[in-house]
């Protein structure tokens, strides 16, 4: 079995968080929280092994993350800072969930941290154009070969 790459999991726990902070509190500091959790977390980080499926517009939010360099490529910090989110939601009746949700993506960013995971982009790879000749054949030109049209009559069957 493979290890775990626990970023991915506190990742979409931290999602989750921060849609449960905007829907708890649509006005309001927790709101703004809950919008800077979803635009920190919306981009996806890059698989150590195997095929990362990028998330839709998710290049724009990659280079304002990317921008930032270490802050948010560290998950040390990440965890530090949904840590400190979660404290003041804790006091709101409408955004406990995400409170709920954004101390456990806290922990799970921790650990990842400690297992050594970093954030890292999903590089879009440029598309090599096919050689004709190389792996594509030239299509055919002519139609695939046909009977006579005496051979393509229903023959009689034989036996009984």
């Amino acid at each position: 079995m493979g290890q775990i790459e626990w970023a991915m999991w506190a990742n979409e726990q931290a999602l989750a968080a921060g849609l449960s902070e905007c829907r708890g509190s649509a006005r309001g500091v927790r709101g703004a929280a809950g919008v800077l959790v979803c635009l920190l977390e919306y981009p996806r980080s890059k698989r150590k092994k195997g095929s990362t499926m990028e998330r839709c517009g998710q290049k724009y939010l990659t280079a304002v993350v990317k921008l930032f360099g270490p802050l948010t490529r560290n998950y040390y910090i990440r965890a530090i800072l949904h840590a400190a989110l979660a404290v003041p939601a804790g006091f709101l009746l409408s955004t406990i969930l995400g409170t709920v949700c954004l101390g456990i993506a806290s922990g799970i960013y921790l650990l990842a941290a400690v297992r050594g995971e970093e954030w890292r982009p999903i590089e879009q790879k440029p598309r090599e154009r096919p050689q004709v000749g190389g792996t594509i054949k030239q299509p055919p030109s002519n139609p695939p070969p046909r009977p006579p049209p005496d051979a393509r009559k229903k023959q009689p069957e034989l036996g009984g």
